[in-house]
C-alpha cells in the first residue's frame, strides 16, 4: 500500500447511510430472488447517488456509504430513492419487498483511501437504524441546512440517545407533503423509534370493582408507578397524558409500542372491596407481544403505597437490574398520613390541567379539602399553587396579584415539606416565574430534571423557564424533549406555544407565528394563545393579520388592555417591551 493510501483528509460532508430493513430474514426465505431484487435496488440507489452529486464510499453487503457536498442533494437523493423503490415494490408481496432505512447526518469527516470514517459517519450510521423501513431520519445538523429550501414536512422526533454516542442527537423524520408516511402504521398513527436505553409505558390500570366512582383509584395507582419509574435516569418513561389516552380502549400492545416508541408496556388492574385491595400487573415486551411476568398483589387500603412499591419494584427487577434497591428507595414519593387527602388529590388531579375553569376551580376545591385534612402532605399545596398560576396565565382572575402571591406562598410550603419531589420543584419554578424571580425557576426545575430526567412536564417547564430568561435556543431544545416523552399529550398544543414564543425571542417573527398558529388548529379553545399571535404578526410586520387575530382576542377576553397581556406573560424587559408593542400596533388599549 502506497503512502498516499494512508494519507487522512477532512472535509465537511453530508453523509448518507442506508441499507435493507429484515436483510437477514429475506435471505432465509428466498437468496436468489433477494439477491437479484437487492441488485436492482441497488442499481436504483447508485444512480440517483450520481445524479445528485454524490460519491458512494463505503458498502458492505446489504448497507451503503455515501458523502455529499450538500446536504440537500444527499436528503433530496434519499427521497427519490424511497419514493422510486416503494413505486417498484407496489406490484410485490409486502414480506418479499426490498426496503431502505435511511439516515443523513452533515458533519466533518475523515477521508482514507475513499472510505469515510469518523463519528459522523456512526451518527448517519445510528440515524439509519433508528429509521423505519422506506423512511429517511435526519440529524438537527442535516435539518438547518434543508427545512427552508427543500418542499418536504418534517416530524420533529426530539432528542435521542444513540448507542456509543456521548450526547443525545436531535432528529427529524423527512416526509413528502401530501404523501403516504411510510413510518404510519394501521391506522395512520406516527411510529417512533425506540430509545436505546428500556423504555416502558404504563397504561391505566383498569377498575374491577363494579364501580365506575373507583375509577380514579384505579388511575391513581397507575400515576404513583410512572412517577416511581420516572426517577431512574437508566429508564425512558413515557408521560401519564399520553398513556392515559388509550383509557377504556382495548389496545393492542404493538400498537401502543409504535405511537409511543417504547419497548415495554404494563397493563394492570386494580379490585377494590371494603378494605381490600387486589392488584393484577403485567409487564409486555410490546415489540414482540410476549409477556415477562404477571403477578398479583393483595393487601388491606392501608397497605395501598407498599403495593405500589411492589409493583415499581418488580418492573425494574424486570427490565433494568442493574438499578440497585437503595436507588428504588430514594425514588420513592413522600406518601400522606391521611388517605382521605390522599384520596381527594387522587380526585382532582385530571382536573387540574383542564382548559377549562370551572374543572379548575373544582380541582382547588378538592386540593384546599385535602390540605385541612393533611398539612403535612406537599403534593395538594403544589398541585393548588399551580391552580393559582394557571388563573394568572390564563387571565382567569379579578386579581392576578392575590393569585399569583397564593402560588409562590403554596409552592413554597410544599417545596419546604418535600423538597425531593420533581412534581413540587416544578410548581416552584412556575410559581417563581410568575413572580418574575426567574434565577430562582431555573433553580428549581434543573433540580427537578435532575430527580427525574423523565417528567415531560418538567421539560415543558424548563423551555419555559429557559424561554423567559431569552435563553431561546435551549428553550426550544426543552420543549420538543418534552413532545417526545409525552408524544400524545392532550397539552401538547402548550409545547408549541413555547416554541412559538422561543422563536419570538430570537426575532423569528415569521416562524414564531407558525408554530403559534399549529399550537391553535390543536386547540382552538386556547383563546389566550392569541395574545402571543397577535404580537407576533405585528412584529413581523404583517398588520392586517395582528389586527384580525387581536379582534379575536378581544371577543374573549372584552376588557383585556396591554398592561393586563403583559401582566400574564412573564419574560425579561427585552421579550416584553417587543410583546407590549406589538400589542399596541395591533390596536389593544394600553
Amino acid at each position: 500500500m502506497g503512502q498516499k493510501d494512508h494519507r487522512v483528509e477532512r472535509r465537511l460532508a453530508a453523509v448518507f447511510a442506508a441499507d435493507v430493513a429484515g436483510y437477514s430474514r429475506l435471505m432465509d426465505q428466498d437468496e436468489v430472488d433477494t439477491l437479484r431484487t437487492l441488485t436492482t435496488g441497488r442499481d436504483i440507489m447508485d444512480r440517483l447517488i450520481a445524479e445528485h452529486g454524490g460519491r458512494i464510499a463505503n458498502t458492505a453487503g446489504d448497507s451503503i456509504l455515501a458523502e455529499f457536498p450538500s446536504a440537500v442533494n444527499a436528503v433530496q437523493c434519499a427521497m427519490a430513492v424511497q419514493e422510486i423503490l416503494a413505486h417498484a415494490n407496489r406490484d410485490i408481496p409486502e414480506e418479499r419487498c426490498i426496503r431502505f432505512r435511511i439516515g443523513v447526518h452533515v458533519s466533518d469527516v475523515m477521508v482514507r483511501g475513499g472510505d469515510l470514517l469518523g463519528g459522523g459517519v456512526n451518527i448517519a450510521a445510528r440515524l439509519e437504524s433508528l429509521a423505519e423501513p422506506g423512511s429517511v431520519y435526519i440529524s438537527a445538523a442535516t435539518h438547518a441546512y434543508v427545512h427552508r429550501v427543500l418542499d418536504l414536512g418534517f416530524d420533529d422526533l426530539g432528542p435521542m440517545e444513540i448507542k456509543n454516542i456521548a450526547e443525545p442527537v436531535h432528529v427529524y423524520r423527512v416526509r413528502n407533503p401530501g404523501s403516504s408516511d411510510p413510518a404510519k402504521g394501521k391506522g395512520g398513527a406516527v411510529s417512533l423509534p425506540i430509545p436505546s436505553k428500556p423504555s416502558i409505558a404504563v397504561l391505566p390500570f383498569t377498575n374491577m370493582s363494579g364501580d365506575p366512582e373507583q375509577d380514579y383509584f384505579a388511575d391513581s395507582m397507575a400515576e404513583e408507578v410512572i412517577a416511581a419509574l420516572s426517577r431512574f435516569r437508566s429508564l425512558f418513561v413515557i408521560a401519564r397524558n399520553s398513556t392515559f389516552t388509550y383509557k377504556g380502549k382495548a389496545v393492542d400492545v404493538r400498537q401502543v409500542s409504535r405511537e409511543l416508541g417504547v419497548r415495554y408496556v404494563l397493563e394492570g388492574s386494580v379490585r377494590r372491596g371494603g378494605n381490600r385491595l387486589r392488584i393484577i400487573a403485567q409487564l409486555i415486551d410490546a415489540t414482540t407481544g410476549s409477556h415477562i411476568w404477571t403477578d398479583r398483589y393483595d393487601g388491606e387500603l392501608s397497605d395501598i403505597f407498599d403495593l405500589q412499591d411492589r409493583v415499581t419494584e418488580a418492573i425494574i427487577g424486570a427490565v433494568e437490574p442493574s438499578i440497585t434497591l437503595s436507588e428504588i428507595e430514594r425514588a420513592k414519593r413522600k406518601r400522606p398520613d391521611n388517605l382521605d387527602a390522599y384520596d381527594c388529590v387522587m380526585r382532582a388531579w385530571p382536573a387540574v390541567w383542564s382548559q377549562d375553569a370551572e374543572t379548575t376551580a373544582e380541582a382547588l376545591r378538592l386540593l384546599e379539602r385535602a390540605i385541612a385534612l393533611d398539612p403535612s402532605y406537599a403534593l395538594p399545596k403544589a398541585l393548588a399553587a399551580w391552580c393559582h398560576a394557571q388563573r394568572v396565565s390564563y387571565m382567569r382572575t379579578p386579581d392576578p396579584a392575590d393569585d399569583r402571591a397564593k402560588a409562590v406562598k403554596l409552592a413554597q410550603e410544599a417545596a419546604s415539606l418535600d423538597s425531593d419531589d420533581p412534581l413540587v420543584l416544578t410548581v416552584l419554578s412556575a410559581a417563581y416565574a410568575m413572580a418574575g424571580k426567574f434565577d430562582l425557576g431555573l433553580s428549581a426545575i434543573e433540580r427537578a430534571l435532575i430527580l427525574d430526567p423523565n417528567s415531560a412536564w418538567a421539560w415543558l417547564r424548563s423551555g419555559w423557564a429557559n424561554h423567559y430568561v431569552g435563553n431561546s435556543d435551549r428553550a426550544i431544545e426543552h420543549f420538543q424533549r418534552s413532545m417526545r416523552l409525552n408524544p400524545l399529550d392532550p397539552m401538547h398544543f402548550n409545547a408549541l406555544v413555547g416554541i412559538g414564543g422561543a422563536h419570538f425571542g430570537k426575532g423569528s417573527y415569521d416562524e414564531a407565528a407558525r408554530w403559534v398558529e399549529q399550537a391553535l388548529r390543536e386547540k382552538p379553545s386556547a383563546t389566550w394563545v392569541y395574545r402571543l399571535l397577535t404580537t407576533t404578526y405585528a412584529n413581523a410586520g404583517r398588520l392586517e393579520e395582528a389586527r384580525q387575530t387581536a379582534a379575536k382576542l378581544l371577543e374573549a377576553y372584552p376588557d383585556l388592555t396591554v398592561t393586563r397581556a403583559v401582566e400574564a406573560a412573564p419574560g425579561n424587559p427585552d421579550i416584553l417591551a417587543r410583546y407590549a408593542q406589538g400589542l399596541r400596533e395591533a390596536g389593544l388599549p394600553e
